[in-house]
């Protein structure tokens, strides 16, 4: 046992049950999630209540032991990574569903609720969180506030950011920072909670959250289709958000590569797909019923079909199939399969230029090398991509620099970001730095400088003093 485990049963041991301190043996057995490193302190701290949680920072505080918040360690970015020394705060224990508010339309919950267990929550009552993401089953509300989580309906409802109406969180001193508004509408000064949304963990603990919920429709039809670019995407995207009747669920474009492979590698049939189709866009939409989004997606698809190049499309004629068309969309785990360590990445750029973007980056890539290439595929309605460059030599420590600047150049000057929603962690402080805006740069060590002068909260990542 740790000699910091030792010294919090001391000294905290009027926390009972409230507080579960769980040592390296003990986390021998567990996995260590999205990174290897996430377990490496040996010692973490699972609070059941926000006063506990409060206490064990106090505590650190005083006894200068470094803190690493955690929810379902579901992170790409190395955000959750620790070290010897270092104790894990963990969200696991603060897990409850508070309250659904079916008149405000919110709901009260845990930091280390899942966002499925949300989801199924509300659902019930016909509601959703209004944010979606392929690793539903494991992270965290807290995880996602803390990196500002996006997903497949931020083009409809924005981002976290977005999403949160209140926040109760530990801040560096131990103090408890509780302002769970339920109400949209506030204009009484500077919005403090919007510190903690996307600041990885590094201003403060997040213990609990007020969410707006939206309307859940599950009467919904799902298509495949191949068009011949994005700008061919979008304008399908356009037109079923006209369509007054109809609400668009989800737009999700793969490049050809993308879908080739990961269709492959689930047995999926392509002798629907025309030959050499650039890309492929899985679009599902919802209305008053099941035949009324299927009519309204095959008539669109039909009516556009020639004024913008498709070539191919299947509309979904089971729900098991529906779900096996967002299974060759989210599970892209087959690329490391594939191409074991293969570098990837998470840009935005404005929809309009992703065309002239994802041409740039394949010359840029063959220029670094010429065995290089991409899997992209991504939410192409709010212009988010996901890319995964392979190529023999493409992990090799040598090629970080070069890849990243291939994949990089050009993204601020469109109006885009280097991190569109997975945070920036350890795996994005070069770009952080070289590509990040520098007075807003200068602005967040301020404030980590004023909040966290000890440097204890997940140190050694953003924003990196």
């Amino acid at each position: 046992m740790s000699e910091i485990i030792r010294s919090l049963q001391r000294d905290l041991n009027d926390f009972g049950e409230d507080l579960h301190l769980i040592g390296a043996e003990a986390l021998a057995g567990r996995h260590p999630g999205e990174h290897p490193d996430n377990l490496d302190a040996g010692a973490m701290a699972a609070p059941a209540t926000p006063q506990a949680a409060a206490a064990v920072v106090r505590w650190c505080l005083e006894n200068g032991v470094p803190m690493v918040p955690q929810g379902g360690r579901t992170g790409l970015v190395g955000g959750g990574t620790s070290r010897p020394g270092d104790l894990i705060l963990s969200t696991a224990r603060l897990a409850r569903i508070e309250a659904i508010d079916l008149l405000a339309r919110t709901a009260t919950v845990g930091a280390g609720v899942t966002l499925q267990a949300l989801q199924e929550a509300a659902a019930e009552f016909g509601l959703t969180p209004g944010i979606d993401l392929a690793a539903r089953g494991s992270a965290t509300i807290g995880g996602m506030i803390a990196t500002n989580a996006g997903g497949i309906l931020a083009f409809r409802n924005g981002v976290m950011r977005h999403q949160v109406l209140g926040i109760e969180a530990v801040l560096p001193d131990g103090s408890l920072f509780s302002d769970l508004t339920r109400v949209l509408k506030v204009s009484a000064g500077p919005d403090i909670k919007q510190l903690l949304i996307g600041s990885e963990g590094a201003y403060g603990f997040v213990t609990r959250a007020v969410l707006k919920l939206e309307t859940f429709n599950p009467l919904r039809a799902t298509a495949l289709v191949g068009v011949p670019d994005a700008t061919a995407a979008l304008a399908l995207i356009a037109h079923f958000r006209a369509q007054p009747a109809l609400q668009l669920e989800g737009a999700e474009l793969m490049w050809r590569r993308y879908f080739r492979d990961s269709a492959g590698e689930r047995g999926f049939g392509l002798d629907w797909l025309a030959a050499e189709t650039p890309a492929v866009l899985l679009l599902e939409v919802s209305a008053a019923s099941e035949a009324e989004a299927r009519a309204a997606l095959e008539d669109g698809l039909a009516a556009l079909w020639e004024e913008h190049g498709l070539t191919s499309g299947i509309v979904a004629a089971s729900l098991d199939q529906a779900r096996r068309f967002w299974a060759i969309r989210e599970e892209s785990d087959f690329i490391y399969r594939l191409h074991p360590a293969a570098p990837s990445f998470d840009v935005s750029v404005p929809p309009g230029a992703l065309d002239a973007y994802v041409a740039g980056l394949e010359a840029r890539l063959r220029a670094v090398d010429a065995g290089f290439a991409a899997y992209v595929y991504g939410h192409v309605a709010d212009g988010n991509l996901h890319i995964s460059v392979f190529g023999e030599g493409a992990a090799a420590p040598a090629m970080k620099e070069p890849i990243e600047d291939a994949v990089y150049a050009g993204v601020s000057d469109l109006g885009g970001s280097f991190s569109a929603e997975h945070g920036v962690g350890l795996e994005k402080r070069r770009a952080f730095l070289a590509y990040g805006n520098p007075v807003r740069r200068a602005a967040a060590v301020a404030i980590k400088a004023a909040l966290d002068p000890k440097n204890l909260f997940n140190p050694g990542k953003v924003p990196f003093a």
